[in-house]
């Protein structure tokens, strides 16, 4: 009996451990096709769900050696009287991000609206231009699942040279390296 419980221990302390290997539809933290969709700010796992993990030092020679696409997903709001006078973001402050980046927000929640998927996969093949193979890096800020989440849905969209940085604008800045003003990709109003 003894021996039992001590295994039983040991295996729960083992699945307590690994709590992105249960099912999506077993927390409510992730969506049935896997994507965070709630506490987006918290520990992210070691590994990213589709392509490569970067650290600060990985990404800086990324930089220098090819010419990947930054991509920001820091989410902000959308104005809610979007009905009404068109669609535009509300930033709260100003998004300081490593230079050369795209900011693409929203786009790393866990469920998207019809309006935000497109403006995403508009947004990277005309970044893109078309070519799935370009070096895509993902992030947002640390802790962030939104970047995660980015990541996940451009391997789905059959994109296939993925990077995540899930240390994001912080760890670039902790790391003593310059952050420039971010100003989001505009929402095509006449096609949302």
């Amino acid at each position: 009996m003894r021996v039992r419980g001590t295994a039983e221990t040991i295996l729960c302390t083992l699945l307590l451990s690994f709590p992105i290997l249960a099912t999506a539809s077993d927390s409510p933290l992730f969506s049935s096709d896997g994507y965070r969709i709630a506490r987006y700010r918290a520990p992210l796992p070691a590994e990213p769900p589709a392509g490569k993990r970067l650290d600060t030092t990985q990404l800086a020679e990324l930089m220098s050696g090819e010419n990947p696409l930054l991509l920001d997903v820091q989410a902000i709001t959308l104005r809610p009287e979007t009905e009404e006078f068109g669609i535009t973001w509300l930033p709260s402050g100003q998004r300081w991000h490593i230079p050369g980046s795209v900011w693409l927000p929203n786009v790393g929640y866990g469920r998207l609206e019809p309006r935000i998927l497109s403006y995403l996969k508009e947004n990277l093949a005309r970044l893109t231009q078309g070519d799935r193979d370009r070096a895509l890096v993902f992030y947002c800020v640390v802790d962030c699942w939104m970047s995660w989440n980015a990541v996940k849905r451009a391997d789905a969209m059959g994109y296939r040279n993925l990077y995540w940085y899930p240390e994001g604008s912080d760890g670039w800045q902790d790391a003593g390296l310059e952050l420039v003003p971010g100003h989001p990709v505009a929402l095509d109003s006449e096609k949302f």
